[in-house]
Protein backbone atom coordinates (compact mmCIF):
# COMPACT_ATOMS: atom_id res chain seq x y z
CA UNK A 1 0.00 0.00 0.00
CA UNK A 2 1.34 3.54 -0.62
CA UNK A 3 -1.08 5.77 0.99
CA UNK A 4 0.68 8.88 2.15
CA UNK A 5 1.35 9.35 5.41
CA UNK A 6 4.06 12.22 6.46
CA UNK A 7 1.76 15.15 5.32
CA UNK A 8 3.19 14.93 1.67
CA UNK A 9 0.62 15.80 -0.89
CA UNK A 10 -0.54 12.74 -3.05
CA UNK A 11 1.13 12.32 -6.03
CA UNK A 12 -1.95 11.46 -8.40
CA UNK A 13 -1.34 7.69 -9.91
CA UNK A 14 1.09 7.38 -7.67
CA UNK A 15 -0.53 7.12 -4.27
CA UNK A 16 -3.77 5.24 -2.78
CA UNK A 17 -7.02 6.43 -0.90
CA UNK A 18 -7.06 4.64 2.88
CA UNK A 19 -10.16 3.15 1.61
CA UNK A 20 -8.20 0.70 -0.89
CA UNK A 21 -6.76 -0.83 2.55
CA UNK A 22 -8.10 -3.98 4.12
CA UNK A 23 -6.17 -6.57 6.37
CA UNK A 24 -5.72 -10.10 4.79
CA UNK A 25 -7.36 -11.35 8.24
CA UNK A 26 -10.63 -10.20 7.04
CA UNK A 27 -10.59 -12.94 4.04
CA UNK A 28 -10.45 -15.63 7.24
CA UNK A 29 -14.27 -15.17 8.29
CA UNK A 30 -15.51 -13.88 4.62
CA UNK A 31 -18.51 -16.10 3.13
CA UNK A 32 -16.99 -18.63 0.52
CA UNK A 33 -18.09 -18.80 -3.61
CA UNK A 34 -17.97 -22.86 -3.97
CA UNK A 35 -16.68 -24.05 -7.13
CA UNK A 36 -15.42 -27.02 -8.90
CA UNK A 37 -13.32 -25.07 -11.50
CA UNK A 38 -12.91 -21.18 -11.61
CA UNK A 39 -11.40 -19.00 -14.07
CA UNK A 40 -9.87 -15.73 -12.58
CA UNK A 41 -9.83 -13.17 -15.16
CA UNK A 42 -7.81 -10.54 -13.95
CA UNK A 43 -7.10 -7.31 -16.08
CA UNK A 44 -9.08 -7.83 -19.09
CA UNK A 45 -8.63 -4.32 -19.69
CA UNK A 46 -11.88 -3.73 -21.95
CA UNK A 47 -10.44 -6.33 -24.58
CA UNK A 48 -13.40 -7.75 -26.04
CA UNK A 49 -11.93 -10.17 -28.25
CA UNK A 50 -10.23 -11.57 -25.43
CA UNK A 51 -13.97 -11.86 -23.23
CA UNK A 52 -14.87 -14.11 -26.19
CA UNK A 53 -11.91 -16.11 -26.45
CA UNK A 54 -12.47 -16.68 -22.17
CA UNK A 55 -16.16 -17.71 -23.13
CA UNK A 56 -15.15 -20.56 -25.38
CA UNK A 57 -12.63 -21.66 -23.14
CA UNK A 58 -15.14 -22.12 -20.34
CA UNK A 59 -17.61 -24.11 -23.10
CA UNK A 60 -15.03 -26.48 -23.68
CA UNK A 61 -15.10 -27.51 -20.00
CA UNK A 62 -16.59 -30.83 -18.89
CA UNK A 63 -18.43 -29.27 -16.70
CA UNK A 64 -19.97 -25.38 -14.79
CA UNK A 65 -17.48 -23.25 -14.45
CA UNK A 66 -17.22 -20.02 -12.01
CA UNK A 67 -15.67 -17.07 -13.07
CA UNK A 68 -14.28 -13.99 -11.84
CA UNK A 69 -13.10 -11.15 -12.98
CA UNK A 70 -10.48 -10.05 -10.40
CA UNK A 71 -10.79 -5.90 -11.48
CA UNK A 72 -9.26 -3.93 -14.08
CA UNK A 73 -11.94 -5.34 -16.74
CA UNK A 74 -12.28 -1.95 -17.96
CA UNK A 75 -9.27 0.21 -19.29
CA UNK A 76 -9.51 0.58 -23.05
CA UNK A 77 -12.95 0.36 -23.25
CA UNK A 78 -13.93 4.05 -24.47
CA UNK A 79 -16.27 3.45 -26.71
CA UNK A 80 -19.58 3.21 -25.14
CA UNK A 81 -20.83 0.43 -26.94
CA UNK A 82 -17.67 -2.14 -26.04
CA UNK A 83 -17.86 -0.59 -21.95
CA UNK A 84 -21.70 -1.30 -21.98
CA UNK A 85 -21.00 -5.02 -23.52
CA UNK A 86 -18.41 -5.82 -21.13
CA UNK A 87 -20.45 -4.46 -18.04
CA UNK A 88 -23.15 -6.75 -19.19
CA UNK A 89 -21.10 -9.83 -19.61
CA UNK A 90 -19.32 -9.14 -16.17
CA UNK A 91 -21.98 -8.44 -14.61
CA UNK A 92 -24.17 -12.54 -15.08
CA UNK A 93 -20.99 -13.15 -13.16
CA UNK A 94 -19.05 -12.58 -10.22
CA UNK A 95 -16.68 -9.66 -9.99
CA UNK A 96 -14.37 -7.89 -7.64
CA UNK A 97 -13.59 -3.98 -8.52
CA UNK A 98 -9.94 -3.10 -9.39
CA UNK A 99 -8.22 0.16 -9.43
CA UNK A 100 -9.91 1.12 -12.37
CA UNK A 101 -13.89 0.55 -11.17
CA UNK A 102 -12.93 1.70 -8.10
CA UNK A 103 -12.10 5.38 -10.09
CA UNK A 104 -14.65 5.23 -12.03
CA UNK A 105 -17.24 4.45 -9.17
CA UNK A 106 -16.23 7.49 -7.49
CA UNK A 107 -15.24 10.09 -10.20
CA UNK A 108 -11.85 11.25 -11.00
CA UNK A 109 -10.03 12.37 -7.30
CA UNK A 110 -6.75 12.52 -5.75
CA UNK A 111 -5.63 9.19 -6.85
CA UNK A 112 -5.98 9.48 -10.54
CA UNK A 113 -5.66 6.01 -12.23
CA UNK A 114 -5.30 4.26 -8.93
CA UNK A 115 -2.51 2.23 -9.97
CA UNK A 116 -0.46 3.24 -7.07
CA UNK A 117 2.76 2.75 -9.45
CA UNK A 118 6.06 2.31 -7.27
CA UNK A 119 9.09 3.99 -8.39
CA UNK A 120 10.53 1.75 -11.00
CA UNK A 121 7.24 3.12 -13.05
CA UNK A 122 8.70 6.02 -14.94
CA UNK A 123 6.58 9.53 -14.28
CA UNK A 124 5.06 10.01 -18.03
CA UNK A 125 4.03 6.24 -17.83
CA UNK A 126 1.92 7.38 -14.53
CA UNK A 127 1.24 10.39 -16.44
CA UNK A 128 -0.68 8.79 -19.45
CA UNK A 129 -2.33 6.25 -17.13
CA UNK A 130 -4.09 9.38 -15.53
CA UNK A 131 -5.25 10.87 -18.69
CA UNK A 132 -6.74 7.35 -19.88
CA UNK A 133 -8.38 7.14 -16.78
CA UNK A 134 -10.00 10.74 -17.39
CA UNK A 135 -11.25 9.83 -20.21
CA UNK A 136 -12.89 6.56 -19.30
CA UNK A 137 -14.61 8.34 -17.12
CA UNK A 138 -16.74 10.18 -19.13
CA UNK A 139 -17.76 7.11 -21.06
CA UNK A 140 -19.19 5.47 -17.88
CA UNK A 141 -20.40 8.95 -16.49
CA UNK A 142 -22.57 8.88 -20.07
CA UNK A 143 -23.84 5.19 -19.28
CA UNK A 144 -26.61 5.03 -16.32
CA UNK A 145 -26.31 3.01 -13.54
CA UNK A 146 -22.60 2.17 -13.99
CA UNK A 147 -21.08 4.03 -11.46
CA UNK A 148 -22.99 2.88 -8.69
CA UNK A 149 -22.75 -0.90 -9.96
CA UNK A 150 -18.90 -0.72 -10.10
CA UNK A 151 -19.09 1.26 -6.62
CA UNK A 152 -20.86 -1.96 -5.37
CA UNK A 153 -18.65 -4.90 -6.03
CA UNK A 154 -16.59 -5.87 -3.17
CA UNK A 155 -12.88 -5.40 -3.21
CA UNK A 156 -11.85 -8.97 -2.22
CA UNK A 157 -13.24 -12.29 -2.38
CA UNK A 158 -12.78 -16.07 -0.39
CA UNK A 159 -13.65 -19.43 -2.30
CA UNK A 160 -13.65 -22.58 -2.07
CA UNK A 161 -12.35 -25.40 -4.97
CA UNK A 162 -12.83 -29.17 -3.67
CA UNK A 163 -10.58 -28.93 -0.67
CA UNK A 164 -8.86 -25.44 -1.17
CA UNK A 165 -9.54 -22.08 0.33
CA UNK A 166 -8.17 -19.37 -1.67
CA UNK A 167 -8.24 -15.58 -1.50
CA UNK A 168 -8.86 -13.84 -4.38
CA UNK A 169 -8.04 -10.16 -4.59
CA UNK A 170 -6.76 -7.66 -7.16
CA UNK A 171 -3.31 -5.99 -6.08
CA UNK A 172 -2.41 -7.50 -2.54
CA UNK A 173 -3.50 -9.23 1.15
CA UNK A 174 -3.62 -5.26 2.01
CA UNK A 175 -4.40 -3.25 -0.61
CA UNK A 176 -6.68 -3.06 -3.98
CA UNK A 177 -3.65 -1.32 -5.56
CA UNK A 178 -1.26 -3.00 -3.30
CA UNK A 179 2.08 -4.70 -5.78
CA UNK A 180 2.72 -6.84 -2.69
CA UNK A 181 2.53 -9.92 -5.47
CA UNK A 182 4.73 -8.27 -7.92
CA UNK A 183 7.44 -10.00 -9.94
CA UNK A 184 9.61 -7.19 -8.98
CA UNK A 185 8.77 -8.19 -5.23
CA UNK A 186 8.35 -12.07 -4.66
CA UNK A 187 11.91 -13.00 -4.31
CA UNK A 188 12.64 -10.70 -1.71
CA UNK A 189 12.99 -12.77 1.46
CA UNK A 190 11.53 -10.01 3.97
CA UNK A 191 8.21 -9.99 0.96
CA UNK A 192 7.95 -13.99 1.50
CA UNK A 193 8.09 -13.61 5.03
CA UNK A 194 5.25 -10.99 5.00
CA UNK A 195 3.07 -12.97 2.12
CA UNK A 196 3.53 -16.21 4.65
CA UNK A 197 1.79 -14.24 7.43
CA UNK A 198 -1.29 -13.18 4.58
CA UNK A 199 -1.77 -16.63 4.36
CA UNK A 200 -1.93 -17.09 8.00
CA UNK A 201 -3.70 -14.31 8.75
CA UNK A 202 -6.33 -14.81 5.67
CA UNK A 203 -6.37 -18.54 6.50
CA UNK A 204 -6.01 -19.99 2.71
CA UNK A 205 -3.70 -22.32 1.02
CA UNK A 206 -3.81 -20.08 -2.58
CA UNK A 207 -3.49 -16.23 -3.47
CA UNK A 208 -4.85 -15.28 -6.67
CA UNK A 209 -4.67 -11.86 -7.80
CA UNK A 210 -3.57 -9.79 -11.00
CA UNK A 211 -2.87 -5.52 -10.74
CA UNK A 212 0.76 -5.67 -11.73
CA UNK A 213 0.43 -6.36 -15.49
CA UNK A 214 3.27 -9.25 -15.20
CA UNK A 215 2.41 -13.26 -14.17
CA UNK A 216 4.20 -14.46 -11.15
CA UNK A 217 3.71 -17.71 -9.39
CA UNK A 218 5.51 -18.51 -6.03
CA UNK A 219 5.40 -21.47 -3.71
CA UNK A 220 6.00 -20.88 -0.27
CA UNK A 221 5.73 -24.34 1.17
CA UNK A 222 6.17 -24.36 5.07
CA UNK A 223 6.12 -28.10 6.94
CA UNK A 224 3.46 -30.23 5.10
CA UNK A 225 1.38 -27.07 3.93
CA UNK A 226 1.70 -26.27 0.08
CA UNK A 227 0.62 -22.85 -0.24
CA UNK A 228 0.90 -20.88 -3.93
CA UNK A 229 0.81 -17.24 -5.28
CA UNK A 230 -0.41 -16.73 -8.65
CA UNK A 231 -0.69 -13.61 -10.29
CA UNK A 232 -1.85 -13.88 -13.95
CA UNK A 233 -0.71 -10.30 -15.28
CA UNK A 234 -3.43 -9.92 -18.10
CA UNK A 235 -5.94 -11.46 -19.65
CA UNK A 236 -6.62 -8.78 -22.14
CA UNK A 237 -2.87 -8.08 -22.92
CA UNK A 238 0.05 -10.18 -24.22
CA UNK A 239 2.12 -11.03 -21.13
CA UNK A 240 5.50 -12.26 -22.59
CA UNK A 241 7.85 -11.60 -24.90
CA UNK A 242 7.22 -12.57 -28.73
CA UNK A 243 3.48 -13.83 -27.22
CA UNK A 244 0.56 -11.79 -27.63
CA UNK A 245 -2.05 -14.21 -25.82
CA UNK A 246 -3.48 -13.37 -22.27
CA UNK A 247 -3.48 -15.36 -19.39
CA UNK A 248 -6.05 -16.36 -16.65
CA UNK A 249 -5.89 -18.71 -13.32
CA UNK A 250 -7.66 -21.64 -13.58
CA UNK A 251 -8.15 -23.42 -10.22
CA UNK A 252 -9.81 -27.21 -9.99
CA UNK A 253 -10.80 -30.17 -9.46
CA UNK A 254 -10.25 -31.70 -13.01
CA UNK A 255 -7.40 -31.40 -15.28
CA UNK A 256 -7.54 -28.24 -17.47
CA UNK A 257 -8.63 -29.19 -21.30
CA UNK A 258 -6.49 -26.53 -22.72
CA UNK A 259 -2.53 -26.88 -22.22
CA UNK A 260 -1.47 -25.00 -19.43
CA UNK A 261 1.98 -22.19 -19.30
CA UNK A 262 2.79 -23.54 -15.67
CA UNK A 263 0.54 -24.88 -13.18
CA UNK A 264 0.76 -26.95 -9.37
CA UNK A 265 -1.44 -29.23 -7.64
CA UNK A 266 -2.37 -28.18 -4.28
CA UNK A 267 -3.66 -31.54 -2.47
CA UNK A 268 -6.70 -32.38 -5.34
CA UNK A 269 -6.52 -29.32 -7.08
CA UNK A 270 -5.22 -28.04 -10.54
CA UNK A 271 -3.95 -24.27 -10.02
CA UNK A 272 -2.76 -23.43 -13.55
CA UNK A 273 -1.97 -20.21 -15.99
CA UNK A 274 -4.09 -20.73 -19.36
CA UNK A 275 -3.05 -19.11 -22.03
CA UNK A 276 -6.08 -16.71 -24.07
CA UNK A 277 -5.56 -17.02 -27.64
CA UNK A 278 -7.76 -14.06 -28.84
CA UNK A 279 -8.07 -12.50 -32.36
CA UNK A 280 -5.30 -10.35 -32.35
CA UNK A 281 -5.75 -8.65 -35.47
CA UNK A 282 -9.40 -7.55 -34.65
CA UNK A 283 -8.40 -6.19 -31.12
CA UNK A 284 -5.56 -4.00 -32.73
CA UNK A 285 -8.18 -2.55 -34.60
CA UNK A 286 -10.50 -1.63 -32.15
CA UNK A 287 -7.51 -0.46 -30.09
CA UNK A 288 -6.43 1.88 -32.82
CA UNK A 289 -10.30 2.74 -33.09
CA UNK A 290 -10.31 4.16 -30.14
CA UNK A 291 -6.71 5.31 -29.04
CA UNK A 292 -4.70 6.42 -32.45
CA UNK A 293 -1.28 7.12 -32.55
CA UNK A 294 -0.49 9.94 -30.19
CA UNK A 295 -3.00 9.11 -27.76
CA UNK A 296 -1.80 8.11 -24.24
CA UNK A 297 -2.73 4.67 -24.34
CA UNK A 298 -1.20 3.96 -27.85
CA UNK A 299 2.14 5.32 -26.75
CA UNK A 300 2.02 3.12 -23.14
CA UNK A 301 0.56 0.08 -24.33
CA UNK A 302 0.89 -0.33 -28.58
CA UNK A 303 4.28 -1.75 -28.49
CA UNK A 304 3.38 -4.44 -25.92
CA UNK A 305 0.18 -4.74 -28.26
CA UNK A 306 2.04 -5.53 -30.97
CA UNK A 307 5.52 -7.45 -29.54
CA UNK A 308 4.69 -8.44 -25.77
CA UNK A 309 6.54 -7.17 -22.86
CA UNK A 310 10.14 -7.70 -22.35
CA UNK A 311 9.43 -10.55 -19.78
CA UNK A 312 10.23 -14.24 -20.51
CA UNK A 313 7.75 -17.05 -19.85
CA UNK A 314 10.19 -19.11 -17.32
CA UNK A 315 10.72 -15.98 -15.44
CA UNK A 316 7.38 -16.01 -14.19
CA UNK A 317 7.85 -19.27 -11.79
CA UNK A 318 9.52 -18.71 -8.56
CA UNK A 319 10.32 -21.03 -5.44
CA UNK A 320 10.57 -20.16 -1.96
CA UNK A 321 14.39 -18.97 -0.83
CA UNK A 322 14.26 -21.71 1.49
CA UNK A 323 12.34 -24.04 -0.85
CA UNK A 324 13.34 -27.72 -0.92
CA UNK A 325 11.27 -28.85 -4.00
CA UNK A 326 10.16 -27.47 -7.63
CA UNK A 327 6.51 -27.01 -7.09
CA UNK A 328 5.74 -25.82 -10.47
CA UNK A 329 5.36 -27.49 -13.25
CA UNK A 330 5.94 -25.98 -17.39
CA UNK A 331 6.25 -26.88 -20.40
CA UNK A 332 10.06 -25.65 -20.40
CA UNK A 333 10.71 -28.23 -17.61
CA UNK A 334 9.33 -32.06 -16.50
CA UNK A 335 6.02 -32.10 -14.37
CA UNK A 336 7.08 -32.04 -11.00
CA UNK A 337 3.92 -32.70 -8.71
CA UNK A 338 3.79 -30.43 -5.46
CA UNK A 339 3.53 -32.27 -2.34
CA UNK A 340 -0.07 -32.90 -1.53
Amino acid sequence: MTDRDDGAQAVPGRSCPPGYGYRAADLAEAPELIADTLYVIGGLYGNLQALDAIEAMAARESGPVTLVFNGDFHWFDVDPVAFARIEAVVGDHHALRGNVETELAGGPGEAGCGCAYPEWVDDDEVSRSNAIIERLAETAAGLPGVRDRLAALPMQLRGRVGDLPLAILHGDAESLAGWGFSQERVDDPLQQQKIRKWFAAAQVDLFASSHTCLPVALCLDEGDSHRALINNGAAGMPNFSGDLRGVITRVGVTPSPEPSLYGTRIGEVQVDALPVAYDVAAWHRDFVASWPPGSPAHASYFGRLTRGPDYRLDAAVRHGVDQKQKCWYSHLSARVRAPA
